[in-house]
Parts: structure tokens; sequence; C-alpha cells
């Protein structure tokens, strides 16, 4: 027997398209994280200022507005021609980028405009990678490959967040962003391999832009378990995302006294945790209840906020950041799985685009976040953000409880 039948976490490469996608998805992940250190950190030095650090981490999600567009663009062109043609976007950006930084003509204002180009993009990346998997692995595998493919994403944070700070810090912000140019071009070139065939949704010939986009959002509000995943998204990236994502920085800056390694350490802390979660959902991930999971592990990951809105070693930080990582991936990985799995194949895309939107909450918490950390202080704001999580958390859980909790429900399906 291989590796691959021996281990049941590696059960999803036998797919081919898989074998080619996950490297794809772990290079261009690596790069995101290296360039969030990379222009985090300038935005915060250039300006010393927390709001336009929150101002420039929104700009990032900028894109979830038009997110449901790329899920039908995908349905029409096919999902791996419109993955491919990011990625050649995000090359395109970084070489800018990268000739900025060598001839010493970065600015906080061209660091923002490339960076509002970037953010109409690459929201959009995490849905269309989700997209290839539901289209090319077969369901008894999915939850399996979904926490496979998360480590991509979690994995990336730990080892791009470590060299991106590292690299800026001996190399310089130029050479730095050459290595992230590099990357991109390499996730490219194993994307052109991703993808078995090409999924057609009925209609789409007839349909308008508008009218399919209508469509989709009218399927999510009318089916309950999609609907309530969507919302607890929505909550998700609003209350607890930001205080664990771009606002790092602030807090290893000002809050522990750290420089760019220091703020590298905590975001691969985070990722580390992360990637733990994923590797278990890899390994055990059929046998738990999707949906039951993610209410739990929602609770337990505003609670895991509100204790590191106030601590202040950053020994502790760091070991509570490990911990909500991994709760993180307990919540958000079975929350795509119950996307993938009880949507209707013909409005897949649309659903998945319609649940990119949700990340947009991320953005707005970040804009709130921003000036009222200036006024109150973190621990205040964490804690606020974290309380209003847990209350909307329990709401979603008791509006729809039967698709929720219901060990028969299809969102708790094993």
């Amino acid at each position: 027997m291989t590796v691959i039948e021996r281990v049941p976490a590696l059960a999803p490469f036998r797919i081919r398209s898989f074998r080619f996608q996950w490297p794809a998805d772990l290079l261009a992940s690596w790069a995101f994280e290296m360039e969030g250190v990379i222009l985090g950190w300038f935005v915060l030095v250039s300006t010393g200022s927390v709001l336009a650090l929150a101002v420039f981490g929104s700009l990032q999600f900028l894109g979830t507005l038009i997110s449901p567009f790329f899920g039908m663009a995908g349905d029409r062109i096919g999902n791996r021609n419109l993955i491919c043609l990011m990625r050649l976007t995000y090359i395109v950006a970084a070489a800018i980028l990268a000739a900025l930084f060598l001839t010493g003509q970065a600015t906080p204002a061209v660091v923002f405009v490339v960076g509002a180009v970037m953010g109409l993009v690459r929201p959009s990346d995490i849905t269309m990678r989700n997209l290839l998997v539901g289209e090319t692995m077969p369901s008894d595998l999915l939850m399996r490959a979904m926490s496979v493919s998360r480590t991509t994403a979690d994995s990336a944070r730990v080892v791009g967040a470590l060299s991106g700070a590292t690299l800026v810090a001996t190399l310089g912000s130029g050479v730095a962003y050459v290595a992230v140019f590099l990357v991109y071009i390499a996730s490219l070139l194993l994307s052109l391999n991703v993808g078995i065939r090409r999924l057609r949704v009925i209609g789409e010939t007839v349909l308008s832009p508008f009218a399919a986009l209508k469509a989709g959002f009218a399927y999510v509000w009318s089916t309950p378990d999609v609907r309530a995943a969507t919302l607890l998204a929505f909550l998700m990236n609003f209350a607890a995302y930001p205080f664990v994502g771009s606002l790092l920085a602030h807090v290893a800056k000002d809050i522990y006294a750290l420089d760019q390694r220091g703020m590298g350490w905590l975001i691969a802390c985070f990722a580390a945790g992360a990637l733990a979660g994923s590797v278990v959902l890899a390994t055990n991930g059929a046998r738990i209840r999707a949906a039951r999971t993610m209410i739990v592990c929602a609770l337990l990951w505003f609670t895991g906020n509100l204790v590191f809105s106030w601590i202040t070693v950053p020994l502790w930080g760091e070991a509570m950041l490990v911990a909500i990582g991994f709760v993180q991936s307990f919540c958000m990985v079975p929350m795509a799985v119950i996307l993938l799995r009880t949507a209707d194949p013909a409005f897949r895309g649309r659903v998945m685009g319609v649940r990119m939107l949700a990340v947009y909450g991320l953005p707005l918490g970040m804009l709130l976040s921003g000036p009222l950390i200036e006024r109150f202080g973190f621990a205040v704001t964490g804690t606020v953000f974290s309380l209003v999580g847990i209350g909307f958390t329990v709401l979603i859980a008791s509006r729809w409880r039967h698709h929720l909790w219901h060990p028969e429900a299809a969102a708790n399906s094993r």
C-alpha cells in the first residue's frame, strides 16, 4: 500500500486535481501572509496610526462586495480558468510593489491604492478553492478534503508570517517582495493543472448575471441551514477575526512592545493552532456533526478572544492565540462543508459567492474597532465585540435549532 492509501487524512490526494491544487493554494496563501506582514508593518510604521492600519486591513476585503459574481463567472468560464486569472493579477500587483520598494518610491498612498486593487480580487480566492474542491472531490471525502485544504492557509500563516517578517527585518521590503512575486508565479504554474471537469449550471446561458445573483440570494435566504451558516460567517468575520488578524500589529507594537519578528510570532501562533485543528479534522472529521461543532466552537472562539483582549504578557498571549486558532478551524471548516454539502450543485457557485459577502463583516469590524481602540483601548473593545458575538451566536443557534442542533439534520450528517 502507498502512504496515501495507509493514511486516512491523505485520502483526498488520490484525486489528481487535488495533488496540484493543494501546493498551488499553499504557495498563494504563503504569499498572502508575507504580503500582510510586509504591508501591515509598513503602513503602521509610516503613519503611526492604528486607524490607518484598520483602514488598510479593510481594503484587503473590498472584493467581498463583488464575490458572488466570481462564483457565477466560475460557473460560466470554469473555476480553474478563473482562479488562474486571479493569480495572474497577484503577480502583476506584486511586481509593481517590488519595483516601488526596490526604488524607494513606496508611500502609504501608493500601497493603499495597490492594496485596494488586490482587495478586489483576493477575497474570492478562498471561494474558488472551495468550489474546486467541491467540484472535483467525492462526497465521502469532502470533510477530509476541506480540512486538508484548510491547512494551506493555516500552515502558510506560520511560514509566511515568520519568513515575511524575517526578510523585511534582514533584507528590506524590496527583496521580500521579490520573494512574494516568485511564489505567486509558482502558484500560477501549479494552478494550470487543477480541475478535472467543468461544472455547468442549468440555464446559465439564459439568466443574466443580476438575475442569477438574485436567484442565488433567494436560494440562500430560503434554505435554513445555508442561511444560518452564512449569517454566522458574517458574525465571525465582524466580531472575531479582526482581533486575531490585522490588529495583531497593534498588539505587537503598542501592547507587547515587539518588533516585526514579534508580530510574525503572534500571527504564527494563531496559525499553528489553526493548523493543528485542521490536521485533527482531516483525520477524525468524518466522525463529527458539522453544525453542532460549528456552533460550540464559535462560542469558544469568542470566549478566547475575550480573554486574549486582557492579556498583556506576550508569552500568555501567544498561548491563547494557539488555543483560539485551534477552535477557529473547528468552526470554519464545518461551516464550509455544510454549505458545499447541503447546497444544490446548480447553486453552489452562487451560494459560495454569497458566503464570501459575509467576509465583508471583517472590514466593517476593522473600521469600527480601530477608532474604538484608540478611544477606549484594546481590552475594552475586544470585550464588547466578544460579548456581542456570543449573544448573536446563541440567537442564531436558537432560531435555527432544528436545522443546526438536531442529530438527524442534514447539516449534521456524517
